[in-house]
């Protein structure tokens, strides 16, 4: 029987084992799919509080995992396949049942890339998913926004305080965005609309950085090449709720519902950071809901 179990090992997870493990509940953190969630994939923070020369993402990560097992928390690697609320909670992990008192879910949320071939290597070395932590390092220079909803439009307004050029990449002539967004994005002059564009390729330089990419208008079938210094996927994230979902509350995108706080819909179950939160995705806020 366990006092507390903690799914996941991003801010949220690590900062709510930091904060149960010095109130001696001794608990056990489930390390799935990414350990240390999506800050291990970023090279440099810049924003986190405490630290005015940067932090690479995986450094601050190891750090708080130190902390954490430091007053008596334990790691386990492990993905939850299944979760049975009651007196005690239920949590299949890889398999095998294991009770516990409380559950945190802090299981993060996965953001949507293309697919293409090679793309897992170049997430941190010139693709992102977030112009909010990535943006200031691509200042003066060109980059391209994949998308055409209100992140995307977002996104490329925001990367416009910072690079010379913002290409904005959609598949489609126009924009999914709401009217006010797509109009103050087309009104823009930093923001150059690339329409009926497919990415089929990135492009690296000698240091295996992204240096710009491979587009196919999907109405002549011309192809044609962008010189960018990053790319910024804005099609959608997809939180990791599928072995809790038809159980705990989730909305229509599938992100956990948090009621009182942090509070879920079933007593002794908590959700924290990017599972629940899609409107900031930032490793200070979800350290904060940790």
């Amino acid at each position: 029987m366990e006092n507390v179990m903690i799914v996941g090992t991003g801010c949220a997870g690590l900062t709510a084992a930091i904060y149960t493990a010095r109130a001696n509940l001794a608990p056990l953190v489930l390390e799935g799919r990414l350990p240390g969630g999506q800050l291990t994939t970023t090279t440099a923070v810049e924003n986190f509080p405490g630290f005015p020369d940067g932090v690479d993402g995986p450094d601050l990560i190891q750090r708080m995992h130190q902390q954490a097992e430091k007053f008596g928390a334990r790691f386990r690697y492990g993905v939850v396949e299944g979760f049975e609320p009651g007196a005690p909670h239920r949590v299949n992990v890889d398999g095998e049942w294991i009770e516990t008192k409380a559950l945190i879910v802090a299981s993060g949320a996965s953001p949507r890339y293309l697919g293409i071939e090679g793309e897992a290597a170049l997430i941190g070395h010139g693709l992102t998913s977030c112009a909010t932590c990535d943006g200031a390092f691509y200042r003066n220079v060109p980059v391209c926004v994949v998308g055409g909803g209100d992140s995307a439009c977002e996104e490329a307004g925001f990367l416009t305080r910072f690079a010379s050029k913002v290409y904005l990449i959609h598949r489609r002539d126009t924009l999914r965005a709401s009217k006010i967004m797509a109009d103050r994005t087309l009104a823009n002059p930093k923001i150059q609309p690339v329409w009926n564009a497919l990415l089929t390729a990135y492009l690296t330089d000698g240091a295996g950085e992204v240096s710009g990419v491979r587009l196919r208008d999907k109405v002549t079938g011309i192809e044609s090449e962008i010189q960018v210094k990053c790319v910024f996927s804005a099609i959608g994230h997809e939180p990791n709720t599928s072995a809790f979902r038809g159980v705990l509350e989730t909305d229509a995108s599938g992100y956990l519902v948090q009621r009182s706080g942090t509070a879920t819909n079933i007593p002794g179950v908590f959700a924290a950071g990017d599972v629940a939160d899609h409107t900031y995705r930032q490793a200070i806020t979800a350290s904060g809901q940790g």
